[in-house]
């Protein structure tokens, strides 16, 4: 079904301190959320992975992947839109971009770069570890 939709927050708050994260950190990811994702998805064109369809509330939960480089993802993990859309009442609601804690940890205070990815300051020595190692299997050291 097509049709105007409109956006709607888990927690409206928390939900805007990562998208402002993922602007200031991704803002190709940024930028094809807010000017191409967006009005696709207010149009009623659902993108990314069905995840759940509750068909008592009539509702469906979707996961939507952002671009994000390559390295970052092997470090962190995908960067992803988790949604649900309620067709009942045309909204679609936002519930969360993963991963939640490297992206709240960035709106809290400013992330470090090693090697031109963004590292935890929680988990340092790990993210550090990992881009190093990866280096090392990319390279053939």
């Amino acid at each position: 079904m097509k049709g105007s939709y409109i956006f709607e927050y888990l927690n409206e708050n928390e939900f805007k301190k990562l998208e402002r994260s993922v602007k200031k950190y991704n803002m190709l990811a940024y930028k094809k959320l807010v000017f191409e994702f967006y009005p696709e998805m207010k149009d009623g064109n659902f993108l990314g992975k069905l995840v759940s369809v509750n068909s008592k509330e009539n509702t469906k939960s979707y996961e939507l992947k952002l671009p994000t480089d390559d390295l970052f993802v092997r470090v962190h993990g995908e960067v992803v839109l988790h949604y649900s859309v309620c067709e009942n009442s045309n909204t679609i609601i936002l519930e969360t971009i993963t991963p939640e804690s490297l992206l709240s940890e960035g709106h809290r205070q400013e992330l470090q770069a090693y090697k031109g990815v963004m590292i935890s300051k929680a988990n340092q020595d790990k993210d550090k570890f990992k881009i190093d190692l990866l280096n090392m299997l990319q390279n053939g050291e």
